[in-house]
């Protein structure tokens, strides 16, 4: 018995470590080729064992350094006020919908979960949130369309306050007097902790990786995009300029010494380096929340 155990045990770790390899990986070689130089990316392509170590994709990004930090300033403002936006509403619209007597329950948990299915589009939605709620050029394009409510959120949120949370709790603080509002604030919101910080990371990163919301909706006002939107931009002059070098030999000649892969690389590894860091911190309530729906089954 002891030995099937440590054969099940051996394969599991096997196992782990393989896909747990599969994930870091791909971090680890994006990472190698953003300090690749350029002429060995294009000899010999992508290795882990680079042929020739450089810098200079970091130094073309970082030459706009005081826009790159302004960039980031605005991706945490928009991810912060917008992930706490978003749990806010989505938890005070979970909450009333977990509970068995409120009236039409289970015709408003329809209407949320038809707009999983079924949606106006994109033109439909960008002609109001620009023309009639006037979001265009301002930090609330970049916080409200799309994201701001989700209704996976929503029912996730409100199926996890429906398993995890007894009926006798909210029975107890009613006798003990609480109203609504007491037993969401006092009851609900700190047994709710891990699926809401759960769900808070999921929208966060939504936040952190969006672009569209500022391709959509910023125009005129570049101070206000994030830094996926202007790593996007870098990209964009970058390839313009591959593609029309041959408008002058001094285009072309200057060209040539910008590391265009490894820049590509770069700005793709500046970008997700914050959430590979924040991630770790979060992961304890990620168990939490798995532990308390297996006591609960």
């Amino acid at each position: 018995m002891i030995r099937r155990h440590r054969g099940f045990h051996f394969i599991a770790h096997t196992v782990m470590s393989l896909v747990t390899l599969s994930v870091l990986l791909p971090f680890l070689l994006l990472f190698l080729s953003s300090i690749t130089e350029e002429s060995a990316l294009l000899t010999y392509g992508y290795s882990f064992f680079p042929k020739q170590f450089s810098l200079r994709a970091y130094r073309y990004i970082f030459t706009a350094s005081s826009k790159i930090i302004r960039a980031y300033g605005m991706t945490v403002l928009v991810t912060a006020a917008g992930t706490t936006a978003s749990i806010a509403l989505s938890a005070l619209f979970a909450y009333p919908l977990s509970l068995k007597n409120l009236p039409f329950r289970k015709t408003i948990t329809f209407f949320v979960f038809f707009t999983m299915l079924f949606n106006g589009g994109i033109v439909p939605s960008y002609i109001l949130w620009s023309t009639y709620l006037g979001v265009k050029d301002t930090v609330f394009g970049l916080i409200l369309p799309n994201m701001l409510v989700s209704a996976i959120n929503i029912l996730l949120i409100r199926t996890y306050f429906q398993s995890s949370i007894p009926d006798t709790l909210y029975e107890a603080a009613q006798i003990d007097g609480a109203n609504q509002l007491r037993v969401f604030t006092a009851v609900v919101l700190p047994m709710g902790k891990p699926i809401l910080i759960t769900i808070g990371t999921f929208t966060g990163i939504a936040y952190w990786n969006d672009w569209t919301n500022g391709l959509y909706y910023i125009n005129r006002r570049t101070e206000l995009f994030t830094i996926q939107n202007l790593l996007n931009r870098m990209v964009t002059d970058l390839q313009f300029l591959s593609s029309n070098s041959n408008l002058s030999a001094t285009l072309g000649a200057e060209l040539a010494k910008v590391p265009s892969t490894g820049v590509q690389m770069a700005i793709a590894f500046v970008a997700i380096l914050p959430i590979i860091i924040l991630f770790p911190f979060l992961q304890k309530y990620y168990a939490k929340g798995i532990s308390l729906g297996a006591v609960k089954g």
